[in-house]
């Protein structure tokens, strides 16, 4: 069975003017396309054909671990947006957040600021144990923190392509940007799911 791309759960114009269409283009029909083809070519003579991602993530390496990363990363950042700017920090998440980093505007301060920090291409995550304890998360080229045995909740993508279309070199501009279309909603499930997360791939 191949690894389909699902599609987009918004319009390509739905995140303008944080995102343009032409930027949902390139990055979801092309750049996240391409992970998901290169990656069903790859495993058409592997022991991971038919695997689910997450196994073959924490299993595999090389150009089968590039893609199948980089495919599931791209589906989980894109799942956490909403064309809709009316979402919140709220619930479990939001008393998580300000326990473990002292308020909102600290946590995105800082957020913001491991995400500058990634030399090169990279994500940067919000991720959580069992317990529900958070920290923040870099992590180079197509990594992870399924590979940390932690349980994702969101990411910010820092390679080239997802921004600069719209923003050029001005990385900071760009993630400071992504709140305001951060469906707050998606996280808080992310979170109080994350024993389900954890049963499924770790």
């Amino acid at each position: 069975m191949k690894n389909i791309i699902p599609a987009l759960q918004f319009s390509e114009d739905a995140l303008i003017p944080i995102i343009s269409a032409k930027t949902i283009s390139y990055h979801y029909g092309k750049h996240t396309k391409a992970y998901f083809d290169n990656l069903n070519k790859l495993l058409e003579n592997s022991p991971f054909k038919g695997k689910e991602l997450e196994e073959i993530i924490v299993n595999s390496k090389g150009a089968i671990f590039n893609n199948a990363s980089q495919a599931w990363n791209h589906i989980f950042y894109f799942e956490q947006f909403a064309g809709e700017r009316n979402s919140k920090l709220g619930g479990t998440i939001k008393l998580a957040i300000e326990r473990d980093f002292g308020s909102e505007i600290g946590f995105k301060e800082r957020f913001v600021m491991e995400g500058i920090n990634i030399f090169g291409s990279g994500w940067v995550w919000l991720s959580c144990d069992v317990e529900g304890n958070l920290e923040i998360d870099k992590c180079q080229n197509a990594d992870n923190p399924i590979l940390f045995r932690r349980i994702p909740l969101l990411c910010f993508d820092v390679w080239e392509h997802a921004y600069y279309l719209d923003y050029q070199n001005q990385r900071t501009e760009h993630l400071s940007a992504l709140w305001t279309i951060l469906n707050w909603d998606i996280i808080e499930k992310r979170y109080k799911n994350r024993t389900l997360f954890l049963d499924k791939c770790l």
